[in-house]
């Protein structure tokens, strides 16, 4: 149908203006990454083999290893795609000293309120909200929906049966998810909107929600895990086939002081051995980490029992992403130039075809090779840079019909203004 075909084109320019957009910000797309994954195929394959083992009603996990530069954070990213478009919600996390791993408290609230759905995100209400409108959608099948008082009796026999299921995870919030339905069903929005903070992670929420809900305090240490898996069993009745969180940059922890930092491995231990014993089903965790994180003395390597968890086959030339690991190699120039060639692609839909007399094969080439000359060599802290300032090329021509980037690019910079503090610090170790 015209109409349909016009919107599907209209998704994906907005798609393909959202990747560039990202691209000009040196930061990882929010959608479309199946646009720009170069050299990770066999790894997409053994994560989606993974989802479907969870979504069988089993747990599994993965750690991501790789040097600064490698495409850590974009396969992660690129994974919960891959999960979103399976049917899964998905929760990225950040590890850093608002939210550490020696605190599971703090993990919980990051992943409630970073919950995301192919549809949307902050998307705690809307699965809570689909739960329950499952729940009436098979009553109304069965009852009908005439006898609005008897449909809304059975329906609240009905919540309360599958309460009482969710309650043999945590009864705070079996109690959470009551009180924020009886509020809605009433118009107290003030309370429904406390609930949904609660069941979030949040510590401070209004004194009538607690007391309507009889419950004290917050989601702590102690409760973090059972309420996670609360939630899980929420999300799969909802209708998802599970839930699949990444924690990034798990080398952060190493910065802690010793005690919070061992109490961040015990913690990781004990959520590997949780996935290990089919403890939180429905579940696929995604963890990122340095080499340091893996080998450093300030690493895994100071918990052995947590240590002889993820260790790996040494490498003989030949990946196995099958391992615990995902063993990232450097990027390199092919996959760059690949990634170059379909970015021209992504931005010829997104605003308009690339002038090919200006900007084609053998120039990017040629800028490959400069910029890489200009960061010495190391081509692995240099996509983001390239891609930034491969943009900002295509911009120009677009605007400009006079611009040159043969004659305008200089590859000659000063310094290395723009390299993080991570990627400047792997240079200066390794030049």
């Amino acid at each position: 149908m015209p109409g349909s075909l016009d919107n599907t084109q209209n998704d994906r320019k907005l798609q393909s203006i959202g990747i560039i957009n990202a691209l000009r910000r040196g930061t990882v797309p929010a959608d479309g990454l199946e646009r720009l994954a170069v050299g990770i195929a066999n790894e997409e394959r053994v994560i989606a083999d993974q989802l479907q083992y969870v979504a069988a009603g089993r747990s599994d996990l993965k750690f991501v290893r790789g040097d600064f530069g490698s495409g850590k954070t974009f396969l992660i990213c690129r994974a919960l795609e891959i999960a979103r478009n399976s049917g899964f919600a998905t929760a990225h996390v950040v590890i850093s000293p608002d939210t550490p791993l020696h605190k599971l408290a703090a993990l919980y609230r990051a992943i409630a309120q970073n919950l995301r759905t192919e549809t949307g995100e902050a998307a705690v209400k809307s699965i809570i909200d689909t739960w329950i409108y499952r729940i009436e959608e098979r009553l109304i099948e069965s009852v009908g929906e005439e006898d609005e008082e008897r449909l809304a009796a059975a329906a609240t026999r009905e919540i309360e049966a599958s309460l009482l299921r969710i309650s043999e995870e945590n009864s705070g919030l079996a109690a959470a998810v009551r009180t924020y339905y009886l509020a809605n069903n009433r118009g107290d929005f003030a309370i429904a909107q406390a609930a949904l903070g609660w069941i979030s992670g949040e510590e401070t929420v209004g004194r009538s929600f607690k007391s309507e809900a009889g419950l004290k305090g917050a989601v702590d240490e102690g409760s973090t895990l059972p309420f996670l898996r609360g939630l899980i069993r929420i999300i799969v009745q909802a209708g998802y086939r599970g839930l699949a969180i990444a924690f990034d940059e798990a080398e952060t922890t190493q910065s802690s002081s010793r005690p919070l930092r061992e109490k961040g491995y015990v913690n990781l231990r004990r959520i590997i051995d949780t996935v290990d014993r089919n403890e939180m089903p429905y579940s696929f965790l995604l963890f990122t980490g340095t080499p340091s994180f893996f080998e450093g003395p300030k690493g895994i390597r100071s918990l052995p029992p947590l240590y002889d968890r993820l260790q790996v086959m040494e490498d003989d030339g030949f990946a196995n992403p099958l391992q615990t690991q995902i063993v990232l190699s450097r990027f390199d120039e092919k996959r760059l130039f690949e990634v170059a060639s379909r970015v021209v692609e992504i931005y010829g839909e997104a605003y308009a075809e690339v002038d090919p007399e200006r900007v084609n094969l053998r120039f990017i080439r040629a800028m490959i090779d400069r910029i890489t000359l200009r960061f010495g060599g190391r081509i692995d802290v240099i996509p983001r840079i390239f891609l930034r300032e491969f943009v900002d090329i295509l911009d120009k021509c677009t605007l400009h019909a006079t611009y040159d980037p043969i004659e305008k690019y200089r590859f000659e910079g000063a310094g290395m203004p723009e390299l993080k503090e991570e990627e400047r610090a792997v240079m200066e170790v390794e030049w």
